[in-house]
């Protein structure tokens, strides 16, 4: 058992949320619809409609690259989606940032080759398109309508305003830092800066990406310089708090999604994702260690929970409420979303007690894994994706927590320890994820509810 400065109030809390959440996955499970029968056999394709389906698998896998699906699940769709409409010589060849198709089923090899991964889908755009892939791997002939809903989707209104998700993004910030272990003026300073980064990554949104890295410099700078001199000037338990603002400059997402598809077999796609977390990763500690450099760092105490036990799992539900917001996920999605924060979070807080805090994020990896994929099977579920982002958000700061900020801030000598420490965190959730998608019995993951009545929908209904 490791040295766990957990608490036995939290513990009994972790427990009796992991149990509640247990109760109500077995009465998902027993609700569960049958199911759907097994896809129609491959149709006949005529010449004429080679190029349609072809057209429209290049535009699902850009959509489902932009949404942030790994490879391999991107790649299973166009095969899925290739078959059922009779294509049975099609190729695809899917990274992160181009797709290229291909078939000669129509008498002459025809090719489509796109860019992707220009753009990051959010969440409401995400439950869309999982539908959406739902339809194209399962009916024959509804490669036009794909192609339809697809360009809809992209002009779908945000379920949520501007001013409203700024708003959030300060509410999910200070809610992290009391995770974080801050003491009430961090809290306070992570919640009015978190306000001025999300009006930042909100009005640069549409930046090039070759100007971003200077956003994300200037973001993590900024706030580096104002944390640390409320740690001078008023209380230095406000430096946990230091990376609650940037919580979604984190490629969290993206390098465990790297790392996942490292462990099944997709070596450029997956280091192509490493290294642009790590890249990621070395600016905003450049900005960090910069701040720090000019500021200077006052000496950090460790406090456990220093606002009380039941503080963090409030701060769970405004997280998650926070970052729903933020991210513009569907309201109906938002309950389910804090259902699996509440289970990944009591597991990470359980394996904290039995091993450090790098592996208890594999084990909340794993647990919240299960439950996401019963929610996506839900009618009003969000696809496991959805629900998932929100949970690596969490799990990759909880894990890291007051040792990986001290260690930023400390200097070279333990800088190299931090970076082993974020990629061990990194390591540690892909594996739970995989482990939570084998012991769900669904190794493709990701698969949302039953898609029959989708097809009736129109893309202006997919915000509800």
């Amino acid at each position: 058992m490791a040295n766990s400065t957990i608490t036995l109030p939290t513990l009994a809390l972790a427990v009796g949320v992991l149990i509640a959440a247990g109760i109500l996955l077995w009465l998902l499970i027993r609700r569960e619809p049958p199911q759907a029968a097994s896809a129609p056999g491959a149709a006949a394709i005529g010449d004429d409609m080679a190029p349609a389906v072809l057209d429209a698998m290049a535009a699902l896998g850009t959509a489902m690259i932009d949404s942030g699906y790994p490879v391999g699940l991107v790649r299973g769709a166009l095969d899925d989606m290739a078959k059922v409409n009779g294509l049975t010589s099609a190729e695809a060849v899917v990274f992160p940032t181009s797709i290229l198709v291909s078939s000669g089923d129509a008498g002459s090899a025809q090719t489509r080759a796109v860019t992707a991964g220009n753009r990051a889908a959010m969440l409401y755009q995400v439950y869309a398109v999982d539908r959406i892939a739902g339809v194209a791997r399962t009916r024959p002939g509804s490669a036009d309508w794909v192609r339809r809903q697809l360009t809809r989707a992209k002009d779908l209104p945000a379920p949520f305003t501007g001013p409203q998700r700024v708003a959030a993004y300060g509410l999910l910030s200070a809610a992290l830092s009391v995770l974080l272990g801050s003491s009430w003026p961090g809290v306070i300073a992570a919640g009015v800066l978190g306000i001025g980064v999300g009006a930042l990554l909100l009005g640069t949104e549409r930046l090039e990406a070759a100007y971003q890295a200077l956003v994300v410099v200037a973001a993590s700078f900024g706030v580096g310089v104002i944390m640390l001199t409320v740690a001078h000037l008023i209380d230095p338990a406000v430096l946990p708090a230091i990376v609650a603002p940037l919580i979604m400059l984190l490629p969290g997402g993206l390098l465990t999604i790297g790392v996942i598809e490292l462990a099944t077999g997709h070596i450029v796609s997956g280091a192509a994702r490493l290294a642009a977390g790590a890249i990621r990763l070395l600016l905003l500690a450049t900005g960090i260690v910069a701040a720090a450099a000019l500021i200077g760092v006052p000496a950090i105490t460790a406090t456990q929970w220093p606002l009380g036990p039941i503080a963090p799992w409030v701060a769970v539900a405004v997280f998650g409420v926070g970052i729903s917001i933020h991210q513009c996920a569907r309201p109906s999605s938002i309950g389910w979303i804090l259902l699996v924060l509440y289970v990944a979070y009591g597991a990470q807080v359980l394996g904290d007690v039995f091993f450090d805090g790098v592996l208890s994020a594999m084990v909340g990896a794993a647990a919240m894994t299960p439950v996401a994929v019963v929610v996506a099977r839900q009618r009003t579920g969000p696809p496991a994706l959805v629900s998932f982002l929100p949970a690596f958000w969490l799990l990759v700061p909880g894990a890291l927590g007051l040792i990986g900020v001290a260690s930023v801030l400390d200097g070279a000598s333990s800088g190299s320890d931090t970076i082993i420490t974020t990629i061990a965190t990194m390591v540690s959730i892909a594996l739970g994820v995989l482990l939570g998608l084998v012991v769900s019995g669904s190794a493709r993951g990701f698969r949302a509810a039953p898609t029959a009545d989708w097809m009736e929908e129109t893309a202006e209904g997919g915000s509800r």
